[in-house]
């Protein structure tokens, strides 16, 4: 049994060391390990570190100020007033390694590791990571609207005046129109903040309307962000009409030289290679398709919401705007497949497994249902070697296997809530083959290249 404490007083001077003195003897006499941080007027003394808060049952805080707890994340801690600790330390040893340890927050976990990792990011892939955050709303939102439009038939929106009609208005014809120029616009925004949004969306707008798709919306950001900047540096004004600039300068010129060319440079090019790339995808089959299912299966667990993962998700929902859905499908499927297979390991495995990963395990059903890939990363994170490698197989298995299936998905996200949708599932029982198959891998492999807890 192993404990930490940290001893505060107001002051910081006598009642501060007169508490950790009174725990680490209280401690001493029934054969506790502990090891107390001293907050006082000299400042933090005998700092506990991450290993040892990580090894440590409980927590104790005995403290007239406030104490900082983020480092004690998922610990149990008692929490009480200096001057208990000084009048019954023994006691309190006693109350702390009766308390049980907090069960570990795995969707906690996953938030901050994405924050983490969006911090993280620089250059040109930050901003094309901003533009792809603004635009998935719209997408999720679009598509799933669609997606309930298919609840009275795939092509009852044809009808004028029904609500399946309606529905598809607002998810293709509002959300799935918006889609582009939200993405070039904020990509931008995030270059040159706000005078890089007017180019933005207009690049955007023209993208869409050339046919130049999620590439052209992609290249129409970069450069009106970029171009916004360096006009927003180079161009110097007298301080009266400096106001001027963010207003009508700099989005009228960059919006000129983004239009321009979109219009006569870029837009037909791309519209060319996009029309090549939607007739390959739809031309797959066999061998190809069971590649490239295989391909963007392991682009999705290597590294679990990272840089990879974001790029073959970001190449999927761009095909939806132009009706290549069989990508999209082979994506969400191995997108689920990396928390449903840890978490079926954690019950096939016990032995294999913390008690705390046992618990997270749990947790990780929900996030793989939901699709929410990065509920793996606290288990790959505590086992790279073992574990990576055997999502990564899981995920391009159920990847291939919806490709060769031909399962095709119109919504971008949703996981297993999406499934009941009449028609938003092309081949429902082959897709929810690939998926099981691929949870299922994962977890026997897991179980297979990992050591038990003890070894």
């Amino acid at each position: 049994m192993k404990l930490v404490a940290i001893t505060s007083c107001p002051t910081g001077i006598a009642h501060t060391y007169m508490a950790a003195e009174a725990l680490e003897k209280a401690a001493k006499k029934k054969g506790i390990d502990i090891k107390v941080e001293t907050q006082g007027s000299v400042g933090v003394e005998n700092e506990l570190t991450m290993e040892e808060i990580q090894k440590a049952h409980a927590v104790i805080i005995a403290a007239g100020a406030t104490i900082s707890k983020e480092r004690f994340e998922g610990k149990a801690i008692l929490e009480v007033g200096v001057s208990e600790a000084i009048k019954d330390a023994e006691g309190l040893i006693e109350r702390a390694t009766k308390l049980e340890a907090k069960k570990p927050d795995l969707s906690k976990q996953v938030e901050d590791i994405k924050k983490q990792r969006s911090e993280e990011r620089t250059g040109a892939f930050k901003h094309l990571m901003a533009g792809v955050s603004f635009m998935l709303p719209l997408v999720v939102a679009g598509g799933l609207i669609i997606a309930l439009s298919f609840i009275f038939g795939i092509e009852a929106f044809q009808e004028e005046g029904t609500l399946a009609a309606a529905l598809m208005q607002i998810g293709e014809g509002a959300a799935f129109g918006l889609m582009i120029p939200i993405l070039a616009g904020y990509i931008a925004y995030s270059i040159a903040d706000r005078p890089g949004l007017a180019p933005g969306l207009i690049g955007g707008a023209l993208a869409s309307q050339i046919g130049a798709g999620f590439i052209g919306g992609l290249i129409a950001g970069l450069i009106a962000g970029y171009t916004a900047e360096f006009l927003k540096k180079t161009i110097k004004l007298p301080k009266g009409l400096e106001g001027l600039k963010p207003i009508l300068i700099l989005p009228l010129l960059s919006s000129l030289f983004v239009g321009l060319l979109m219009i006569y440079v870029i837009g037909i090019p791309v519209k060319g290679i996009m029309d090549v790339m939607k007739a390959w995808l739809q031309g797959l089959s066999g061998t190809n398709a069971l590649l490239l299912g295989a391909i963007l299966g392991a682009m999705m667990a290597f590294d679990m919401g990272g840089p990879i993962n974001k790029t073959a998700y970001t190449f999927a929902v761009g095909l939806l705007g132009a009706n290549v859905f069989e990508p999209q499908a082979a994506v969400m499927a191995a997108g689920m497949t990396p928390p449903l297979g840890l978490a079926l390991a954690t019950v096939l495995y016990k032995n294999k497994f913390s008690k705390g990963e046992i618990e997270a395990g749990k947790a990780a059903w929900v996030m793989g249902l939901a699709f929410i890939t990065e509920g793996a990363i606290p288990f790959a994170a505590a086992d790279p070697v073992r574990v990576i490698p055997s999502i990564i197989a899981g995920s391009a298995v159920a990847g291939a296997l919806s490709m060769v299936f031909g399962a095709t998905l119109r919504a971008p996200h949703g996981g297993l809530f999406v499934l009941p949708i009449p028609n938003a599932v092309g081949n429902l029982g082959g897709y929810a083959v690939a998926i099981i198959v691929g949870t299922v891998v994962t977890a026997l492999l897991t179980g297979l290249l990992k050591k038990k807890v003890n070894e």
